[in-house]
């Protein structure tokens, strides 16, 4: 999940400095939806690793 979210990332910046305005603010706004779902996972991950038995 991380990695496409640096995938959307880099085609944001290569978008937006080539002058692709429209491309660059969808590559960015879908990075950003990636990167949020990321991050939920990761603290369901450590959430549910805390809890099980070691």
């Amino acid at each position: 999940m991380l990695r496409w979210t640096i995938t959307f990332i880099i085609i944001a910046l290569v978008a937006g400095v080539l002058g692709f305005s429209g491309i660059a603010g969808a590559s960015a706004g879908i990075a950003k939806i990636l990167f949020f779902i990321f991050i939920v996972l990761f603290i369901l991950s450590l959430i549910r690793g805390g809890f099980s038995k070691s």
